[in-house]
């Protein structure tokens, strides 16, 4: 009997709706699911199988996973990689694909949606508007994870782009800092914590009260900026529809932008 492929597969950032139908598919024939429970909400799983064997990873380390995964595939089950967001950004998959790969195993990769489109969504704003911006940068700040000195956030900011900046919440002031030195200092910022769970919150500043904003509403973890001269065209629509308050741009203001519709 032949080895079934493991699957890594997106989950999208946290909305159950937003895995892709493909994933589904997969997910609810799945022998063995795993799957990083701070990141992966509970109601993603409950598509699974009764008798599905679902690992949370929180305490395991890589190679720990890693040789379990192996394991489970190699005695012929279905195995599941469940990652949050698309497992191609800050995923830590090539560590996988080059263990499944030397032990022979195969496997599949299906994408997932990313937090920056859910957040465009939800600003409902195109980041790349004809002849102001054309250009999407997905990045981090340097921190435990070194960012290649090509790719500082200072060099990729000159380019006044549509910034995304993932996992950077913890040194908020040094990437504001970076920002600033590019980017007009009135331009708008979205500030978007844990998008697609039921305590989602979007928040719009102003990038120089970026850092405070942050600091204030306390969104060190799962949080994404997003930088982009696009923003401003849908700070003035919220304005010409009479549902954002020049206070919006205070840090002490504790608005959300859209309410989770979820209970």
């Amino acid at each position: 009997m032949s080895i079934k492929p493991v699957y890594i597969i997106g989950a999208g950032p946290g909305d159950p709706d937003l895995i892709t139908v493909k994933g589904r598919n997969i997910l609810v024939q799945a022998d063995v699911v795993i799957y990083a429970s701070s990141l992966v909400p509970e109601q993603m799983l409950e598509v699974c199988r009764p008798d599905a064997e679902l690992v949370a990873t929180a305490s395991m380390t890589l190679e720990e996973i890693l040789d379990f995964t192996i394991a489970r595939a190699r005695s012929h089950q279905l195995v599941v990689r469940l990652h949050d967001g698309d497992p191609s950004l800050y995923g830590a998959i090539h560590e996988q694909i080059m263990a499944l790969n030397a032990a022979e195993v195969p496997f599949e990769i299906i994408p997932g949606v990313s937090a920056f489109q859910l957040a465009a969504a939800r600003l409902q704003v195109e980041l790349t508007v004809p002849e102001l911006v054309q250009t999407i940068i997905l990045t981090r700040i340097s921190g435990r994870t070194k960012v290649p000195d090509r790719e500082e956030l200072s060099s990729l900011a000159a380019h006044q782009a549509s910034l995304c900046l993932y996992l950077s919440a913890r040194h908020v002031e040094d990437a504001q800092a970076k920002l600033l030195a590019h980017y007009p200092s009135e331009t708008t910022v979205a500030i978007c914590y844990r998008l697609g769970w039921t305590d989602e919150k979007i928040l719009l500043v102003p990038l120089h009260e970026m850092a405070s904003a942050t600091r204030n509403q306390d969104l060190i973890r799962t949080t994404l900026y997003i930088i982009s001269p696009a923003l401003g065209e849908a700070q003035t629509r919220l304005e010409k529809l009479g549902t954002a308050r020049s206070r919006l741009y205070h840090p002490t203001y504790d608005r959300l932008f859209r309410e989770s519709s979820k209970s």
